[in-house]
């Protein structure tokens, strides 16, 4: 077989050089190579765009996929698209990832000369893409739904990870090889003479240290730049020393030194050790302490891994209010009461604490006992039993008095009192407490029988004290929550880079790649898989209807006649993944938005299933929807450019007609939006894409292949 990508020098040139051989420029006869000679027709050929019959598809467009970078700088890739093309699609360079920053805010430059660059060429420009998964800013968008982070009050501490004083026989984080033979002491051996220890018997000197072990495990493994530090009581039967080493995993060597080496004698002694995470050490997840040097047994107590956490924690904090809406700005649900013919009710607007907004009020017409009148809110779950609660509240009434508070169990109605407070007509602030003495304290009360007038109250928190609650707090977003900001964030891409464009990009994949390969009925998800540094699964937080939201800010802030499009790939291979592309559009278009039209992306081979791509056709043209072929480019099959065949060109050529011709006969006119041809050059060695394939209609030196003139065959009917 002939390896054609050798005779792809410059056919212009050849033919340059043979016509001054026709003019007698050259005293001999110059004959030229066969390869050579077969690939001279391809001069022939115009700009593939002279191909279109503008009167049978006055609208369609013939695209390539472009680097802005690339044609931005006006060289040889500008001439070849501005010569060649009716529009262009960006690779990149129009993408979330390449646009938005880590602060949410939008870098259009790029985009900005990039469109101004086409005007210039008359070249019209494709939007891609709006909604995708991968090329995401995720940093970013990952940071909107993080966790929010309150440090502790008290300072950095130490947190235990893993720990074990042997007390019990849980060895779920420790465990020895077959030369390290395990047992405990008998009770009261242990550090300090209490309780019990771990012994270790290394039975005789190993020829390695680490031929016998001893490992203690713990979780989450460690990573580069974090503190630890280890603590354990120690002792052994002769004096002895050993080394620690990092494993991943027990048996799953790392590192050779973790937290240095340890010295034991017969009596018992306290080791710890401060480390920061080297790179060596990071991702390890066990300590091995390798006890072969010395035939000895060692005995381990109280051992303890602790990581330093800079937030800190401190004294005690308060948990959120068991009692919700005592601002009473919304209203007073929840909040009821009875006795002694007294009235409660949601006070007027502007009698509320200050004079602004709301109180609660109730009334009490004559002095009874003091449980003869009461104000009630249920509580759901009942309090924590043992737990001390700090109850919070401004107050003032029409006249001075005394009343109370407490925290009652409904089934007996004994209760935990907060004790008596004064009341007057001034706003008074009160910060009270009890300790609940029972498991069933599910109500509050205001006691006010023994008072005869009005009382206000407002701002009423009942909050549980949590007496080792000072460390760092971690509060996780709603799924609500997540959905509302991320919603926000895919309006203001939208609206920016659509707002930037609309006045010359006139279509738009706004989804693309939405269903999934192995279930292409459904949307594909990021849950479970580790995904890349630019992935970020929008459906995995807005739902089904993520597809809805991205179309519904597309009409919103692009043009009214804006052709808006989905976009998948490998609809030609599996059949099933376009008929679940189809049924994904019809439930977009139910839920009243429309999508213009379908992008079959067509990334094949020179073996692909022809009877397939012609199926996928017809199933596309069915739906009515104007039809593109977005990112058309024929590989041989993963063969490079090095190894490819004149034979294998020929059949890429054959491909890529067959491409273009079935999709102008059974794709109708009036549906034809048009194809682009995703790389018009073969794809070079340092690509991220085919990496060094040949699936370009021009070599990377810009020389026409056979794919040229198949394809201008394609596009004229020939």
């Amino acid at each position: 077989m002939k390896h054609l990508h050798k005779f792809y020098i410059g056919v212009t040139a050849l033919l340059m050089l043979a016509s001054c051989a026709d003019k007698g420029m050259l005293d001999y006869s110059v004959k030229k190579p066969e390869s050579i000679a077969k690939l001279e027709y391809l001069n022939d050929y115009d700009v593939l765009k002279s191909y279109v019959d503008r009167t049978a598809d006055p609208n369609f467009k013939l695209g390539a996929g472009v680097s802005i970078d690339a044609f931005n700088k006006t060289g040889v890739e500008y001439s070849l698209i501005a010569s060649n093309f009716d529009e262009m699609t960006a690779g990149y360079g129009m993408k979330h990832g390449a646009i938005v920053q880590d602060d949410g805010t939008l870098n259009l430059a790029k985009v900005d000369d990039f469109v101004a660059t086409a005007k210039n060429a008359g070249v019209t420009i494709y939007g891609h893409t709006l909604c995708w998964h991968a090329n995401q800013n995720a940093k970013y968008l990952n940071s909107t739904i993080a966790p929010i982070v309150i440090p502790g009050t008290g300072g950095p501490t130490w947190d235990v990870i893993s720990s074990n004083d042997f007390e019990t026989d849980d060895a779920s984080n420790y465990m020895g090889n077959s030369n390290a033979v395990m047992s405990f002491t008998a009770n009261g051996e242990g550090a300090d003479g209490t309780g019990r220890a771990l012994k270790i018997t290394n039975s005789e000197v190993r020829a390695n240290d680490w031929e016998s072990q001893f490992f203690f495990t713990f979780s989450p493994q460690v990573q580069e730049g974090e503190k630890y530090r280890l603590t354990m009581d120690v002792r052994s039967d002769v004096p002895a020393s050993f080394a620690t080493q990092a494993q991943t995993a027990p048996y799953n060597y790392l590192f050779w030194d973790f937290f240095g080496t340890v010295s034991s004698t017969t009596e018992w002694s306290t080791y710890t050790k401060e480390i920061t995470v080297t790179s060596d050490m990071a991702g390890a997840g066990a300590i091995a302490f390798n006890l072969g040097n010395t035939a000895t047994s060692y005995y381990f107590d109280n051992i303890k891994l602790e990581k330093y956490n800079e937030n800190g924690g401190g004294g005690p904090t308060l948990e959120p209010s068991v009692i919700v809406g005592g601002d009473f700005e919304n209203g007073a649900d929840g909040w009821g009461g009875w006795g002694n013919g007294s009235t409660r009710a949601l006070s007027a607007e502007g009698e509320g604490y200050g004079g602004t907004g709301y109180a609660y009020t109730f009334t009490n017409p004559t002095v009874a006992d003091f449980w003869s009148a009461q104000v009630a809110y249920d509580l759901s779950p009942a309090l924590q039993n043992g737990s001390t609660y700090k109850l919070n509240f401004k107050v003032r009434s029409s006249t001075a008095g005394t009343i109370r508070a407490e925290v009652q169990s409904s089934s007996d109605y004994s209760s935990d009192g907060f004790g008596t407070f004064a009341i007057s007509p001034d706003w008074k602030e009160y910060t009270l407490e009890t300790t609940v003495t029972k498991d069933d304290r599910n109500r509050f009360l205001f006691d006010f029988g023994d008072f005869a007038g009005t009382v206000y109250v407002d701002d009423v928190t009942l909050r549980r004290v949590n007496p080792d609650g000072g460390g760092e707090q971690i509060i996780e977003k709603t799924p609500q929550e997540k959905r509302d900001t991320l919603n926000a964030a895919l309006e203001t891409w939208i609206s920016g880079i659509m707002g930037a464009t609309k006045g010359y990009v006139k279509a738009w994949d706004v989804v693309n790649e939405p269903m999934d390969d192995a279930n292409p009925y459904q949307l594909k998800t990021g849950v479970g898989k580790e995904l890349a540094a630019d992935q970020f699964y929008w459906q995995d937080y807005l739902g089904k209807d993520y597809a809805v939201t991205a179309f519904k800010l597309a009409r919103k802030y692009g043009n009214p006649d804006d052709k808006l499009f989905i976009n998948d790939y490998n609809l030609e291979y599996n059949l099933d993944k376009c008929k679940g592309l189809i049924q994904y559009v019809e439930y977009i278009e139910s839920k009243g938005v429309k999508v213009d039209g379908i992008g079959t992306q067509m990334h094949i081979a020179i073996n692909s299933d022809t009877a397939k791509i012609a199926q996928m056709f017809d199933l596309l043209a069915k739906t009515g929807k104007l039809i593109k072929i977005s990112e058309l480019d024929i590989g041989l099959g993963g063969v490079k450019t090095a190894d490819a065949t004149e034979e294998q060109y020929q059949a890429q050529a054959d491909m890529y007609k067959y491409v273009v011709q079935k999709y102008f006969e059974i794709i109708p006119a009036q549906q034809r939006y048009g194809i682009t041809v995703w790389s018009p050059k073969d794809s070079p060695d340092d690509s991220s894409w085919r990496t060094g394939e040949p699936i370009g209609l021009w070599t990377l030196s810009y020389n026409r292949k056979p794919a040229y003139g198949a394809f201008a065959d394609g596009l004229s009917g020939n």
